[in-house]
């Protein structure tokens, strides 16, 4: 058993993450003093919603400049969906700049026929390296995604998997050292969110 911190900043699916860990035997501990964080293994970064408004309650919050910190030791760190974009240096939904820990921007997704918008449900994973949660020959690997606006880092090779949307791909997780994100909801995605969990919780140190 781990325990594993979530920030909470106003903005997350803070019940349904708390539930999911806690149903795979972890201990969580929210995150608003990062004092807090000291007993904890790793840090989750959840979100829902708009951009601006959750830079701005992590502003509020004071938390920024100790995530930062934590992603840079090297610790585990997982963030989610809006998590995933807010690490981040810009997005097309606002005008308050992001995290900026990965270089990049978060863009509107394309408006395409027969595609809707926002780009929603259970999608297939498509691993674009080997990855800690996703082997490159994995099929069935259909997660659950709701999001208007997606990730285009400068470094494609952060990519770890992608997902269809018509002719294009948008970023569904990225890695990079002790940093994973997803822009899809692992807990709300059944058994293969729960497997994919419990690989993160298994590359814990």
């Amino acid at each position: 058993m781990h325990k594993i911190g979530l920030i909470d900043y106003g903005m997350g699916n803070i019940h349904s993450v708390t539930k999911s860990l806690e149903s795979l035997g972890e201990e969580i501990l929210l995150i608003k003093n990062f004092t807090e964080a000291n007993v904890c293994k790793a840090i989750i970064l959840p979100g829902v919603g708009s951009f601006d408004p959750a830079m701005i309650n992590l502003i509020n919050t004071d938390l920024i400049t100790d995530l930062k910190n934590w992603i840079k030791s090297g610790k585990s760190f997982l963030g989610i969906c809006l998590g995933l974009q807010l690490l981040f240096e810009s997005s097309d939904e606002g005008k308050v700049q992001g995290l900026g820990v990965l270089n990049g921007k978060i863009h509107k997704i394309p408006t395409l026929v027969n595609q809707r918008i926002p780009h929603m449900g259970w999608c297939q994973l498509l691993p674009t390296k080997t990855n800690t949660l996703l082997g490159l020959e994995e099929l069935n690997n259909w997660v659950y995604f709701v999001h208007s606006y997606h990730a285009i880092p400068d470094d494609y090779n952060i990519i770890a998997a992608q997902v269809n949307y018509g002719p294009e791909k948008l970023t569904a997780i990225i890695e990079y050292e002790n940093l994973l994100a997803c822009q899809f909801h692992p807990e709300k995605s059944g058994k293969t969110g729960e497997k994919l969990l419990r690989r993160w919780l298994s590359n814990i140190q």
